[in-house]
Formats: structure tokens, C-alpha cells, sequence
């Protein structure tokens, strides 16, 4: 819900400021537009590519991790029995 208000919000904004009547030049229209974005995504629960990205090499180490050691202990079970 927050999302869709959220969006509602930068498309009313960007309307408002397309259709000004001052005719910004578009460098400025291209500043405001982007500002209003990044304002619009900071309140939203995102991260970045990078973060992303990070945080899939962190778990495919943690499940190889998780692998080994489950393998290992299915082997010592094994030795046991």
C-alpha cells in the first residue's frame, strides 16, 4: 500500500512540474525528476545492485558451507551406526 502511495505521490509530482508554466529548461526538469525519484526510494525498502549482489556471493558460500557440513555429519552418523 505504502508503494502505490508513494508512487502516486512522484507521478502527481512530475505531472505538476511537466505542466508548469514556467517551461523549465529540460537539464532542469531532468534535476527535478531525479531528485523527486530518489526522495520516492529512499522511503521504500530497496537496496542497491551492489548490495544485491553481495548478498547472493555471501549466501551461495553459506549454503556450499551448509552442504559440507551436512555431508559431513550424515558421514560421521554413518561411522557410527
Amino acid at each position: 500500500m505504502l508503494h502505490k502511495l508513494v508512487i502516486d505521490a512522484v507521478s502527481s509530482q512530475a505531472s505538476k512540474l511537466l505542466m508548469s508554466e514556467k517551461g523549465l529548461p529540460a537539464p532542469d526538469v531532468e534535476k527535478h525528476l531525479k531528485a523527486m525519484l530518489q526522495s520516492a526510494l529512499s522511503k521504500l525498502d530497496v537496496v542497491s545492485r551492489d548490495e544485491f549482489d553481495t548478498q547472493q556471493v555471501v549466501l551461495m558460500r553459506t549454503r556450499e558451507r551448509l552442504e559440507a557440513l551436512e555431508a559431513r555429519v550424515a558421514a560421521m552418523e554413518e561411522k557410527n551406526t
